[in-house]
């Protein structure tokens, strides 16, 4: 259970912030983009009075911040109702990883209603992820959400950083918000620009980045991201429900934005590739290895190699195929064939995983043909690392 902000505790956090307390319709206007019907989930709250709520991204999603907030919008609004509401942040983690790890971190746990999405930070700064990347990742998610449950409310933030702040301020669009919201139009997904409201409040002189908060706000920047939602839903919701509202399905556009996309996204279990010597399945010995770890993953079997020339072949059906991993100061470098065919290498090293044991997830190929395949892994003699280690938590299919 998550442990819920009291209504006096949100609207102290939002004091400052026109329409917190009382949201007044147009108080962020462009920046709060309401999409499609939006009715459904306030439906099924208020004549079913349950529904669960999802919140899939980052370490913004997973802290104790606007998430909480958005819990105790919803809990005060329909006071009746009996939430569920789901914890899907991972830190350091993107929307690619988020369109493998959606099936089993949200829909393995029922019927979605109302389902919130943050990723444009991680997708940046985290990912370094190309415009295909931030699509494909973003549009797998929406794809699986709306086949699960085609009467389900998406709504995708635009959390923000420095980098994304000085693009917006020089009046570009960062990448990772254009890709984002090139999907949230194509699916008509309302979206929430809170980087677009702060960069705006930070050139006027009303707000500076300190009080924001960074890239993980302080309280104040995460009330300012309620509140905009909460706007969303005061513009959706002010009309009482009659006889005749009705639930209805979000069409599925029979055309995706990126057929590579990883709407089949899907984690496999690493036990079964076929391994020989200088593998090992098990929980590594995490005392003997250095750098940071992250308790979340420190009981998580593993499928590791250190030995240069250990190889692995794994069968899998689809059109792509990656691995979410951990890549530590010692993280190698793969070689990699699918079907015999040889692939780039795979440089597992990451700029954050110098002194820390960083999940990401890699992809070995995309694109192919649907069908059967054979993949296979061996580490490579080249490093850029302290060493040639891989610790494979999921094989990632598509």
């Amino acid at each position: 259970m998550i442990r819920l902000l009291p209504q006096l505790v949100l609207a102290v956090l939002c004091a400052g912030f026109p329409g917190a307390a009382e949201t007044a319709p147009n108080t962020f206007g462009n920046h709060v983009v309401a999409r499609g019907a939006f009715q459904n989930a306030r439906i099924r709250f208020e004549r079913e009075q349950r529904g669960t709520v999802a919140f899939l991204g980052g370490s913004i999603t997973e802290m104790n911040g606007y998430r909480p907030m958005v819990c105790s919008i919803l809990t005060n609004r329909f006071p009746r109702t009996a939430f569920t509401f789901i914890q899907a942040g991972i830190s350091s983690t993107c929307s690619t990883t988020g369109a493998f790890r959606f099936g089993t971190d949200v829909l393995s746990q029922g019927r979605v209603d109302l389902l919130f999405i943050e990723f444009a930070v991680n997708d940046d700064q985290d990912a370094h992820h190309d415009r295909n990347a931030c699509i494909r990742g973003m549009e797998g998610i929406v794809r699986q959400a709306r086949r699960a449950n085609p009467e389900i409310d998406i709504v995708i933030t635009f959390f923000v950083n420095e980098f994304i702040l000085k693009t917006l301020q020089a009046g570009r669009t960062p990448l990772t918000i254009e890709a984002h919201e090139a999907v949230a139009a194509h699916y008509a997904i309302p979206t929430i620009h809170l980087a677009g409201e702060v960069a705006k409040r930070i050139t006027a002189g009303s707000l500076t980045w300190k009080q924001f908060g960074g890239v993980h706000p302080a309280p104040l920047g995460n009330a300012l991201c309620a509140s905009m939602i909460r706007e969303l839903m005061d513009r959706a919701w002010s009309r009482p429900l009659t006889p005749e509202s009705a639930t209805v399905p979000a069409p599925m556009p029979p055309t995706p934005l990126d057929p590579l996309n990883y709407a089949n996204g899907r984690f496999l279990d690493p036990a079964a590739a076929r391994f020989g010597q200088g593998w090992t399945l098990g929980i590594p010995d995490w005392q003997s290895l250095p750098g940071t770890k992250r308790p979340r993953f420190s009981a998580i079997p593993m499928l590791c190699a250190t030995e240069p020339g250990s190889e692995l072949t794994l069968a899998f059906e689809g059109t792509a195929i990656g691995a979410y991993l951990v890549a530590g100061p010692d993280a190698g470098t793969v070689a990699v064939r699918i079907d015999g065919k040889p692939f780039p290498d795979v440089n597992l090293d990451h700029a954050y995983s110098k002194g820390l044991h960083y999940p990401r997830t890699v992809m070995f190929g995309t694109g192919l043909d649907a069908g059967p395949h054979t993949l296979s892994l061996r580490i490579a003699p080249t490093t850029s690392s302290t060493g040639h280690a891989i610790r494979i938590m999921r094989f990632a299919a598509n």
